[in-house]
């Protein structure tokens, strides 16, 4: 079934309209027509099941059939991530929004190139990246997408982790279980930092170490910036769903 993106305050009643790129999708891509079956997300854990029942121009009236509600895991993972260069954090965005991270941040560090401006023009963007991955997923929980910050801003009161881990190349980085096994209990607040092409420099792994981050290996290979986000987030992902899911 087809899926489309509804912000919440646009849901709630018993008919959901779909407008601008949604409605242009649902017409003059997929072809839609009175009748069809559609499933609408509002990315706050809602799945409506819908039908068409009237089209117009520029909008999409459906009516809702069913209405369910989806609990958030008892874990949140936050992606704490160093821009690579290019468009490559399209693409972070879009796999850590489908391996189910609750929060992806942005981090300049001593080896992005790029500057604050540059990348405020890009939150729309990751933002929409988000819906077409929850939209391709079924996700029903679109991530939060924080603004740009320094690496040094990334830990704090605000932002105190259960767990915090960091994808380190350097020797005596443990393997994720040796910190993930003495977990017990739910809900778990989990940060991982991810660095850029090059990975994090000494002084920046040991400053994150001090605020009680803990490198862990990622295997014997060096990894690209975007496999190395996918590694931690699937392995974070698996783990939890085995431990507090099975």
């Amino acid at each position: 079934m087809h899926r489309f993106y509804v912000p919440p305050g646009e849901c709630g009643g018993q008919t959901i309209v779909l407008r601008e790129g949604e409605a242009h999708h649902a017409l003059h891509v997929l072809r839609l027509r009175e009748g069809a079956p559609v499933t609408v997300l509002n990315g706050k854990g809602d799945i409506y099941s819908c039908k068409i029942v009237r089209t117009r121009k520029a909008e999409v009236e459906l009516a809702v059939l069913d209405h369910r509600v989806i609990p958030q895991p008892p874990w949140r993972i936050t992606l704490f991530q160093a821009i690579p260069k290019g468009k490559l954090f399209e693409d972070i965005v879009e796999k850590a929004t489908e391996l189910g991270a609750h929060k992806i941040v942005p981090i300049f560090s001593e080896r992005v190139v790029s500057t604050m401006e540059h990348h405020e023009r890009k939150m729309e963007r990751w933002n929409i990246g988000a819906i077409e991955a929850i939209k391709q997923c079924g996700s029903p929980w679109l991530p939060v997408i924080e603004m740009p910050t320094a690496l040094e801003k990334s830990l704090g009161p605000d932002r105190r982790m259960d767990l915090s881990l960091v994808a380190a190349l350097q020797s005596g980085a443990k393997h994720p279980r040796h910190w993930l096994e003495p977990l017990e209990k739910v809900p778990l607040q989990i940060g991982v930092w991810v660095g850029p092409e090059g990975d994090f420099t000494a002084e920046e792994i040991t400053f994150l170490q001090k605020g009680e981050v803990h490198p862990v290996t990622l295997g014997n290979l060096v990894l690209r910036v975007e496999t190395a986000a996918i590694y931690c987030l699937s392995v974070l992902n698996y783990e939890m769903q085995w431990r507090f899911q099975a």
